[in-house]
């Protein structure tokens, strides 16, 4: 494992672009090969198996050092820590956040995205550093807008990267166990939006104890692969704890939406 420098933390800067571009600027380097290196941050206890190296480019309008992720540059799915190596053989050094020019991500998810389905959040971590947030998926099917009422949970969604066909169903199912709950979406002329709703029923578990959770997908034609329902396509990279909606009560159970720790949408019943 290298060891890690902690002298002046150096402020990085980021901004993306509406093609997905992300420029990371960084002050003066005291070397003449810095890199950027970013690392897929290992399951606990797991050691670090992913990296991807870029080469600093200087600018000499104003002595910065600059280098471009690429859209195209596809990178697993998960959160990558960011570390400045001055130069070969040198300690790495962990990054904390300059400017962060984000908003071309506020309204990312008017866009329809082709497959597959790539996104990158430049987020700060609890710890003050620069960290990426990535997914890669095949299709991806973009929550907006989730209502409660007393007795249903209506959720409006666009899908990206398929098409919904006549057969399409939302597939609720109960986070390990094979309990599935069918439903029939809403399906949009243009074969991308749609919309459902749960009701109570449809939530209730036979027998089930307090803190069970359904998971949402949606499928595209009857024989296509489930695909996961959630919120990626603008600048929050955890929503968990911003987003909080009201619960469908009934009898002492309680059914509130949540979006999980990977921005997935679910339903927790309690």
């Amino acid at each position: 494992m290298s060891k890690h420098h902690h002298d002046t933390p150096v402020r990085t800067d980021c901004a993306i672009d509406t093609d997905g571009r992300i420029t990371f600027r960084l002050p003066a380097a005291s070397s003449a090969r810095p890199e950027l290196l970013l690392v897929l941050r290992p399951k606990k206890g797991r050691p670090e198996t992913t990296r991807h190296h870029f080469e600093l480019e200087p600018d000499p309008a104003d002595g910065t050092w600059h280098t471009v992720l690429e859209p195209h540059q596809a990178l697993d799915e998960g959160r990558w820590d960011l570390f400045l190596l001055p130069e070969a053989g040198a300690g790495r050094q962990r990054l904390r956040p300059g400017l962060r020019d984000l908003r071309v991500l506020v309204d990312g998810h008017l866009r329809d995205r082709p497959s597959p389905v790539a996104v990158r959040i430049p987020y700060v971590t609890k710890d003050s550093f620069l960290a990426l947030r990535a997914w890669l998926r095949t299709a991806h099917a973009e929550a907006r807008t989730i209502d409660v009422t007393d007795r249903a949970v209506t959720v409006e969604a666009r899908l990206h990267g398929a098409r919904l066909h006549e057969d399409a169903t939302v597939r609720l199912r109960l986070r390990g166990s094979d309990t599935v709950r069918s439903l029939s979406p809403r399906i949009a002329e243009d074969g991308k939006g749609f919309s459902f709703t749960a009701e109570r029923k449809d939530l209730t578990v036979d027998g089930g104890g307090a803190g069970r959770f359904w998971d949402a997908f949606v499928r595209p034609t009857a024989d296509a692969r489930p695909i996961r329902i959630g919120r990626l396509l603008d600048d929050v990279a955890d929503r968990k704890h911003v987003y909080v909606y009201p619960a469908i009560t009934a009898d002492g159970t309680a059914a509130r939406p949540y979006y999980t720790v990977d921005n997935d949408l679910a339903i927790e019943m309690t």
